[in-house]
């Protein structure tokens, strides 16, 4: 299976003989067989024929829209996978102990990933980060104490200061940034995470939607107008382990350089360049490609990608029978 990037905003994509085509600017094409299309990613201004969306819906391949600059606008996907009488399942859990249970799980296993995640980088870059790992451990003794989302919600965000704190010392000085920023990203770190992190969440985003589960009814993330809090709840315990730790394996790895980024007068913010997001993208797409053994329920190796559908399925699982504990959240070692 195969994904398709496009990012150049005179890019044309169509179909022909049962093959996706994308006419660049340039007169290169580029040809993929349908059949073995799996999503296609549009950032920027491209332009996509009558005839390609038809056959997109025809055939059930999601169009994911994002800014030249990574925010996510919306996707184009068919709609024969709803199930209604599971959304009514999962509406009526919204305000419930279930939400609560599954908001705890969820937040305490992407807090440990974080912390993980900071202990990986301390050892190879020989940089302590010991109060920002204290910190994390305090938020997360603290989560099975909770008596809300908002106290929940709390503990979340002393964890992701203290742990952007520890991340900045660890990356490379160079790219040192102060905190998380986005709407525009400010810095060349942030650039890469809130791209990435569209990126996750379409992925996510999608699993989801394909179980027949409404993204937009969360549990954690309360309801906020055009934003998929479902989707919004399940990347969390994917960020650190997906997104975070490419980025923070690519800046350290002098895989990304200065110049792959501009400043843009005429949208405020830091942004990777058209070459610069070829690299990171297909650097993404390689992590969602490679299998590790983080499901604790399956004894064998799944892709990041397919990890993600089979915790969607688990989360299908956990709703219909109204019983959080069943979702056990993806937490790494």
């Amino acid at each position: 299976m195969s994904l398709l990037f496009i990012n150049e905003n005179k890019a044309t994509i169509g179909v022909e003989a049962n093959r996706c085509f994308v006419k660049y600017s340039d007169g290169m094409k580029k040809m993929v067989p349908i059949e073995t299309l799996e999503g296609i990613t549009i950032l920027g201004h491209a332009q996509m024929t009558t005839q390609c969306v038809q056959e997109c819906l025809r055939r059930g391949i999601p169009v994911s829209y994002f800014s030249k600059g990574g925010s996510y606008f919306g996707r184009l996907q068919s709609t024969g996978h709803i199930n209604a009488e599971r959304q009514r399942m999962q509406c009526a859990l919204y305000e419930s102990e279930f939400a609560l249970q599954l908001a705890q799980n969820i937040i305490s296993a992407k807090l440990k990933n974080q912390a993980v995640v900071l202990r990986r980088y301390e050892k190879s870059r020989n940089i302590p980060v010991g109060e920002s790992l204290k910190m994390l451990h305090i938020c997360r003794e603290k989560i099975p104490h909770c008596q809300n989302i908002p106290e929940l919600m709390g503990y979340e965000g002393q964890g992701a200061k203290a742990y952007f704190d520890g991340l900045s010392m660890l990356v490379e000085p160079d790219f040192r940034f102060h905190g998380r920023n986005k709407r525009p990203p400010c810095d060349e770190f942030n650039s890469m995470i809130s791209l990435g992190y569209s990126v996750l969440m379409n992925e996510v985003y999608g699993k989801i939607e394909a179980k027949g589960l409404n993204p937009y009814f969360g549990f954690l993330h309360r309801d906020r107008e055009r934003h998929p809090t479902l989707a919004s709840d399940m990347m969390e315990e994917w960020r650190a382990v997906i997104v975070d730790a490419t980025v923070m394996g690519m800046i350290n790895g002098h895989e990304m350089k200065k110049g792959d980024f501009i400043l843009d007068a005429e949208e405020p913010g830091c942004f990777l360049t058209r070459d610069g997001i070829r690299t990171y993208l297909s650097k993404l797409e390689k992590k969602f490609q490679t299998e590790v053994r983080y499901l604790g329920y399956v004894d064998y190796a799944v892709s990041f990608r397919r990890g993600i559908a089979l915790q969607a399925d688990l989360l299908v699982k956990a709703i219909e029978a109204g019983d959080a504990s069943l979702y056990k959240p993806v937490e790494i070692r």
